[in-house]
């Protein structure tokens, strides 16, 4: 009989990345019963993460104690979801609060199980620090990243020699990465475009990804027949095995809801039902973004005058409570719902809508989207292309990698506070939605075809996709380490 193992997931306390490690949690139990998976989370995570599992699933949650208050953070504040972005680095710095409990509870694992049993710690990219917990313990350790390889490579560049800084250019090159080719000044992330290596994101940031070293290995969400320059800048940097594994995404009705609010997504379905082919245009910016209010009007403007079926996710603008009430009569054009109801134009929804049913149905043409890698994968995977307007961290670098490289995307509109005028927006979706955009709509359907044999695993002809190949490397590199645990101090 085949040796047992654990694996233990860890992901760090945002949607965007809890969704991804538990679809990876989901797909590696499915691959083996002989696999005893755990995830390792904060008590308000744990809670919502419970209902997300399926009845049968033998998947357990491990609660690691986390007092926000502790850090200076608002009580009960333990996921992105509930923090304005300017206290996300306050919650990632609370986070580094968690060694001490994460190594007591790998020590406490480890004490319980048979000597022989196989460990494997599978960690968030913020939490470099668990590889050297691993590395103390003899504990085998991977990152995953729910990240382009692409757009991470360039966002861990950027972190570690931050290019910008020495150049009075509004565009550069990463030496490290000259793959990218040019970097446009305004494709960087706030955080990015004002650190100068003494700040706070830079401390955190640079400690982090420094760590990465220590791991055994790194796991993509991503697909290596169309992301390999992005993987291949890891493989040389830090001289460790890269394994793509993706698109590792929950199936639809597992664990996708949002914050709150939403439709029932029998109306959606009802009302895609009744639209003709390729016809609609899906708008939403992610579980953490929203717009500012006069980038609201004018989209609100350019939606009405492009004449498409659309259905747009809202929550309220830049400087609001994102979890607040969402206004129409302030922050829509003048009589927009109205006429939105009237047409039977469009649907507007509050906070959360079920995206993967809404990209896999026929009538979905677009998708108007943050680049954010999770909603970016669930788009591919149905060959919708897609309208990119990046808000954050390494969704610049996603659009720029969808436009330039794989030609599936066009970009709207760049960050939170620029300029958008509904003209352009037109333009743009035009540009995608009409007769015109052919070319960019086969792109997305051969990214899609690849993203499908990547996932293939055909016993019958003996095929297997390279992200299936992938994570049978990844586990067998894990089966066969020669690291002997120690709960030695």
């Amino acid at each position: 009989m085949a040796e047992k193992q654990s694996i233990v997931l860890f992901p760090f306390m945002a949607q965007g990345h809890i969704i991804p490690f538990l679809a990876l949690a989901l797909n590696l139990e499915q691959k083996s019963k002989n696999y005893n998976i755990i995830i390792i989370n904060t008590p308000h995570n744990i809670q919502k993460l419970q209902p997300s599992l399926p009845p049968n699933s033998s998947i357990k949650l491990i609660t690691i104690p986390f007092i926000s208050s502790d850090h200076n953070l608002p009580p009960n504040t333990e996921n992105t979801d509930t923090v304005p972005y300017n206290l996300v680095i306050k919650l990632l710095q609370a986070s580094l609060s968690l060694q001490s409990p994460f190594k007591n509870i790998i020590k406490n694992i480890l004490t319980q199980q048979p000597q022989k049993h196989k460990l494997c710690i599978i960690s968030d990219i913020f939490f470099g620090w668990t590889s050297i917990v691993a590395k103390e313990l003899g504990v085998f350790h991977v990152v995953f990243s729910g990240c382009s390889g692409f757009g991470l490579a360039c966002y861990y560049s950027l972190w570690m020699n931050l290019p910008h800084r020495f150049t009075n250019s509004d565009d550069f090159s990463l030496s490290d990465f000259p793959e990218a080719r040019l970097i446009q000044r305004n494709q960087l992330p706030n955080n990015i475009s004002q650190a100068d290596g003494f700040d706070d994101w830079s401390i955190f940031q640079r400690k982090n990804l420094s760590n990465w070293v220590n791991s055994d290995g790194i796991l993509f969400n991503s697909v290596s027949d169309f992301d390999s320059v992005g993987l291949n800048y890891f493989v040389k940097k830090l001289q460790i095995p890269v394994w793509s594994i993706g698109p590792v995404v929950l199936s639809t009705g597992n664990g996708s809801r949002g914050k709150g609010g939403g439709v029932n997504p029998k109306i959606i379905k009802a009302w895609l039902d009744s639209k003709p082919l390729n016809s609609v245009l899906f708008v939403c910016f992610g579980s953490m973004n929203t717009i500012s209010s006069e980038q609201m009007m004018q989209l609100g403007i350019a939606l009405e005058k492009s004449g498409n079926f659309f259905i747009w996710v809202v929550r309220p603008p830049i400087g609001f409570d994102i979890n607040s009430e969402f206004k129409p009569e302030e922050w829509l054009p003048l009589g927009f719902m109205e006429k939105t109801v009237e047409t039977g134009k469009g649907i507007i929804v509050n906070d959360w809508a079920p995206q993967v049913e809404i990209l896999s149905h026929g009538s979905v043409s677009a998708f108007l989207s943050h680049c954010g890698w999770n909603s970016v994968l669930e788009s591919l995977s149905y060959g919708v292309p897609i309208l990119g307007w990046p808000m954050a961290a390494e969704q610049f670098f996603n659009c720029k990698f969808l436009e330039e490289e794989i030609g599936v995307c066009v970009e709207v509109a760049r960050g939170k506070s620029c300029e958008v005028k509904y003209e352009d927006i037109v333009e743009k979706i035009e540009l995608v939605m009409s007769e015109s955009g052919v070319k960019i709509r086969e792109n997305a359907c051969k990214i899609k075809d690849m993203i499908r044999n990547a996932v293939r695993d055909d016993n019958e002809d003996g095929f297997k996709g390279s992200s299936v190949r992938g994570i049978d490397e990844f586990l067998s590199a894990a089966e066969k380490s020669n690291k002997a645990a120690t709960l030695s101090e």
